[in-house]
C-alpha cells in the first residue's frame, strides 16, 4: 500500500525525534551514573584520608611501634557511623589488621587481591568491587596508604554501599521521562501542523493538475509556503495561463480555419452544382469557372501558408544565411506590383538609396518583403505614398516600410501578428486574405534573429519595421543563430 507524503514525512520526523530522545536519555543516564559514582568515591576518599591520618598519628604516638587497636577501633567506628561507610586497616600483604568491629570480623576471612593492593600501595585505589568476597554486592571502595618515614606501613580501606546509585538513576530517569514525553508531545504537534502546512500546497497542485487534465485551465494554486513551494506554485499557475492561451488559440484556429475553408468551398460547390444541373447557362461558364479557379488558388495559398507555419513552428524550415542586398529585393518586389501602383497613382519613395546588406536567407527575406509591400500597396489610398528607409547600428539592419492611409486603431495593433486576425478595415478591403501574412512575417523575422514592430497614426500612416543581422564585409560572415518561433 502506497504511503502519502504526509504520513511518510511525519513518521520520519517522529522517528528522528524519538531516536534523538533515546540517545540523549542514555547519555544522560551514563553521565549521571558516572557523576554519582565519582561524587561518592570522592566523598569516601576524603573520609578514608581522615582515617589514614588518624591511624598514622596513632602509630607515631606509640613511637612508631604499634597502633593502639582500642583507640583506632573507636575512631574507625565514629567515622563509620558518621559516613555510613565501612573502614578497616590491612597490612601491605592484604591481611586485615583491625576494623570497627570487635572480635573476629568478615574482613579477616579474606585477603585482598594483589592487583588491588599494588594499586592501593602505590597511589591509592578507587573502584566499585566486592573486594574478593568481603562484600556480598559491589560497593564503592577506596584504599588510602599510611606512611611512616615515607614507608607504607598499611592501607585504610573504606567501603560504602552502591545501592544509592539505583535510586538516584531511577529518579533521574523518571524526571527525564516526564520531560521527554512533554518534548515528544510538543514536537509531534509542531511537526504535524508544519507537515500539514507543507503538504497543503502540494494537494492543491494535484487538484489543479487534475483539472488541467480534464481541460479546465481556470484552476489556480495558492502561492504560499516556503520559497521553493511558492516558485513551483507560480510555475504551475503560469503553465495554466499558457495552456489556457494555447487552448483558446487552438479553438480560435479551428474556428477560423473552418470559416475560411467553408466560404470558398461553399462558393465552389454552389457554382459547380449550378453548372452540372444547368442552372447556370453555358455562355456564363467561363465567368463562373474563373471564380472557381480563383477560389481554388485561394484555398491552395491558405493550405501552403498553414503548412509553412507548421514547418516553422516545428523548426523544420531550413535556413541558408548569406549576404543579401535587402534594397535590391525591395526594388524587385515593387516592380512586381507596378500595375496596382500605377492604377492607384501611388508615389514610392526611398528606392534611390545604396545597398543595404544583411546576413540572412534570401528566400525568407523575399517573402517578408513581399508580404509587407503587398499590405502597403493594398491599404494605400489613391495618390498616396509608400516610403522605404534603412538604418544600421553596426550590428542589425533595420528596414522600415511606411504607407499613408487611415492607419490602424491602437486596440488592434497588439493582435496584428496573430494567426487569422484581420482588422475590421482589412475585412472590408482585403476580402481574399486569410489573416496569415503578418503572422508568417513575424515568424520568419524571429527565425533569423530579428524583431518586427508596427507604428501607426490614425488618418496619417502605418509603418512596419523589421531587423536582420547586418553583414560585415570586413569581418566576413556573421553567424546567424535562429531564434525559436514565438507563438502569438
Amino acid at each position: 500500500m502506497k504511503q502519502s507524503l504526509f504520513s511518510r514525512y511525519f513518521r520520519l520526523c517522529i522517528t528522528i525525534i524519538l531516536s534523538s530522545v533515546i540517545v540523549l536519555g542514555l547519555m544522560l543516564l551514563l553521565l549521571s551514573a558516572q557523576y554519582f559514582k565519582q561524587e561518592n568515591l570522592d566523598s569516601l576518599q576524603q573520609k578514608a584520608s581522615q582515617a589514614a591520618l588518624i591511624l598514622e598519628k596513632n602509630y607515631e604516638s606509640n613511637d612508631r611501634q604499634y597502633i593502639d587497636s582500642l583507640t583506632a577501633r573507636d575512631a574507625l567506628s565514629i567515622l563509620s557511623t558518621a559516613s555510613e561507610a565501612d573502614f578497616f586497616l590491612v597490612d601491605p600483604s592484604g591481611r586485615t589488621l583491625l576494623c570497627k568491629d570487635t572480635g573476629r570480623c568478615r574482613h579477616s576471612t579474606y585477603i585482598i587481591d594483589e592487583k588491588i593492593m599494588a594499586q592501593a600501595l602505590s597511589s591509592g585505589y578507587r573502584g566499585v568491587t566486592t573486594l574478593g568476597g568481603i562484600y556480598l554486592a559491589s560497593n564503592y571502595v577506596v584504599g588510602v596508604p599510611i606512611y611512616s618515614d615515607n614507608v607504607v606501613i598499611g592501607t585504610v580501606f573504606a567501603g560504602a554501599s552502591a545501592d544509592g546509585m539505583t535510586n538516584f538513576l531511577t529518579d533521574v530517569f523518571r524526571i527525564f521521562l516526564i520531560g521527554a514525553l512533554l518534548v515528544i508531545l510538543v514536537a509531534g504537534t509542531v511537526v504535524y501542523f508544519s507537515t500539514e502546512a507543507m503538504v497543503r500546497p502540494l494537494r492543491a497542485m494535484v487538484q489543479a493538475t487534475n483539472s488541467f487534465a480534464r481541460g479546465d485551465f481556470s484552476a489556480r494554486v495558492p502561492v504560499e509556503g516556503d520559497e521553493e513551494i511558492q516558485q513551483l506554485s507560480r510555475a504551475i499557475n503560469n503553465m495554466a495561463a499558457n495552456l489556457a492561451t494555447l487552448e483558446e488559440t487552438r479553438r480560435s484556429f479551428i474556428a477560423n480555419v473552418s470559416h475560411e475553408l467553408k466560404t470558398p468551398m461553399t462558393t465552389i460547390g454552389g457554382f459547380v452544382d449550378g453548372i452540372l444541373d444547368g442552372t447556370i447557362p453555358s455562355d456564363r461558364y467561363p465567368y463562373y469557372l474563373g471564380i472557381i479557379s480563383a477560389e481554388v488558388r485561394r484555398l491552395s495559398r491558405m493550405v501552403v501558408s498553414m503548412l509553412n507555419i507548421s514547418r516553422m513552428e516545428a523548426g523544420e524550415l531550413p535556413l541558408n544565411p548569406q549576404p543579401v542586398d535587402v534594397h535590391e529585393l525591395v526594388c524587385r518586389t515593387f516592380l512586381g506590383f507596378e500595375q496596382p501602383i500605377e492604377e492607384k497613382k501611388i508615389e514610392v519613395q526611398g528606392l534611390d538609396t545604396g545597398r543595404a546588406m544583411a546576413e540572412a536567407d534570401p528566400d525568407l527575406v523575399s517573402q517578408i518583403v513581399y508580404n509587407l509591400i503587398e499590405n502597403a500597396v493594398k491599404f494605400t489610398p489613391e495618390q498616396g505614398t509608400i516610403s522605404v528607409s534603412y538604418h544600421n547600428d553596426g550590428r542589425m539592419l533595420r528596414v522600415s516600410i511606411r504607407n499613408t492611409g487611415d492607419g490602424i486603431p491602437k486596440e488592434e495593433i497588439p493582435h496584428l501578428f496573430e494567426r487569422f486576425y484581420k482588422s475590421d478595415r482589412s475585412r472590408s478591403i482585403d476580402k481574399k486574405g486569410v489573416g496569415l501574412g503578418l503572422y508568417i512575417v513575424k515568424t520568419l523575422v524571429h527565425l533569423q534573429g530579428g524583431e518586427i514592430t508596427v507604428r501607426s497614426a490614425a488618418g496619417e500612416y502605418t509603418e512596419f519595421g523589421f531587423t536582420l543581422p547586418q553583414y560585415s564585409a570586413k569581418g566576413g560572415k556573421k553567424a546567424v543563430r535562429p531564434a525559436s518561433p514565438q507563438r502569438s
